[in-house]
């Protein structure tokens, strides 16, 4: 009895376990709206992370170029054998201790060089909004996606029923005679077609959702419902105004605007090599006996202390030459550049906004194509219950509502989608989050 009230024990208590941790892996279902998804997947992707690092990276870059014109002081020590007069591979007196101290004060092509890198880590911050704003795009477009794909799930659950009834109904009438082989052939071959369906939607779904979870930064077994949002950032329709708001907006101009400053910063300083550059420098050295400087030197003193300013005066210098040259050729590219992308982003623009307006067209068919195929559902219907048609009739014209409904959402997804390309080329997608 006691081994018997034991094992009942234990088995409770496992049962116990088994159901607490089932509660702890699966968590409760969370809701979310579009503009809570786009906010999380701003907090949580990796994208912008890296971005982020990138834009560091490039700002580090620049405190190098910058680095030769503030103050930089070293200091050294060694100790070696000398015969003859001493000196140093670097042509200074060998010494026990010594400090250099050095500090470019006029010196064009390196500040030409430097302004050059400070550009180009401006062009990484660029970038970082670009990351930015892939992840706002392709978040939106895949939840947007998702809850199409969830409707049309619904929907096809319907057709399925519908396939069945109709299948049921066919089968019957081919038993009794009323029936061909070939419409129960058919009856068979419209739920296959709804099953195949079925299938691919569920692996879209999937498909999605890991998407978005990754995305959001989720639990990989986090379930969440998504509310049916619309973009709430319409793209204006003025050809005219877009294309001037992408002038202005548009990452890829944005960074061949800031190309060619970068090149005009190396081609103005490079040019700046036909002046003479200036430099601070100080040093102190600390002179040991031991290296016979007094065989040598007239007078021998230990602590010794140089400061000054060193001037270079180019007389004539080959480098400098080729250095415009090449800046002078490399600053005309990105202005080209810049032409060629203001041109593609202009016609671009007006192109996507064709493409939105051709979407709204085939939104408001797709509607009231929908809208046909639930009048006909109607009075069929009233048919039916009056006795005028069959039940078979009834239900392909539900299987054709269901198909009318997910071209619908079809169209209507292909319309957001249009408007969120169109918002991004145009620099305006900081509207999806308004």
């Amino acid at each position: 009895m006691v081994r018997i009230y034991k094992v009942t024990s234990i088995l409770a208590f496992s049962v116990f376990l088994a159901t607490n941790t089932t509660a702890q892996q699966a968590p409760a279902p969370i809701s979310l709206t579009l503009k809570r998804c786009l906010e999380l997947a701003l907090q949580n992707s990796k994208d912008i992370k890296v971005a982020r690092i990138q834009a560091s990276v490039a700002d580090r870059a620049a405190m190098i170029g910058k680095a030769d014109f503030l103050p930089n002081l070293y200091v050294g020590s060694g100790a070696g054998y000398t015969y003859g007069i001493p000196e140093t591979p670097g042509g200074r007196a060998p010494s026990v201790f010594n400090v250099t101290y050095t500090e470019q004060v006029f010196n064009l092509p390196l500040r030409g060089a430097a302004k050059e890198q400070e550009e180009q880590a401006k062009a990484q911050k660029i970038l970082l909004e670009d990351a930015r704003s892939s992840v706002i795009s392709g978040t939106a477009m895949g939840y947007l996606e998702l809850v199409k794909v969830r409707h049309s799930l619904e929907l096809l659950k319907k057709q399925n029923d519908s396939a069945d009834r109709i299948l049921g109904v066919t089968q019957e009438r081919a038993k009794e005679g009323f029936e061909l082989p070939m419409e129960v052939t058919r009856s068979q071959l419209t739920k296959a077609q709804v099953t195949q369906k079925t299938l691919q939607l569920e692996g879209r779904e999937d498909e999605l959702e890991t998407y978005l979870r990754d995305q959001m930064g989720l639990a990989a077994n986090q379930e969440f419902d998504l509310a049916a949002d619309e973009l709430p950032g319409a793209a204006e329709q003025e050809g005219a105004n877009l294309v001037a708001m992408a002038m202005e907006n548009n990452v890829d101009i944005r960074l061949a605007q800031s190309n060619v400053r970068a090149k005009e910063f190396r081609y103005k300083g490079e040019k700046g090599g036909y002046f003479p550059s200036l430099e601070l420098v100080s040093t102190y050295s600390l002179l040991a006996d031991y290296n016979n400087y007094s065989l040598y030197f007239n007078h021998f003193q230990k602590n010794n202390f140089n400061a000054g300013v060193q001037v270079q005066v180019p007389v004539f210098s080959a480098r400098t030459k080729a250095a415009v040259g090449l800046a002078d050729m490399n600053l005309q590219v990105a202005k080209a550049t810049l032409e060629n992308k203001k041109d593609q982003v202009s016609a671009d623009v007006r192109k996507k906004t064709r493409h939105l307006r051709e979407m709204d067209a085939a939104k408001e068919v797709a509607r009231l194509q929908l809208q046909l195929a639930q009048q006909n559902v109607g009075t069929l219907q009233s048919q039916f219950e009056e006795g005028k048609t069959n039940l078979r009739d009834v239900e392909r014209a539900r299987l054709d509502e269901s198909d009318r409904w997910m071209a619908y959402l079809d169209a209507a997804f292909q319309r957001q989608q249009a408007q969120l390309e169109l918002l991004r080329t145009a620099g305006q997608l900081d509207k999806v989050l308004e």
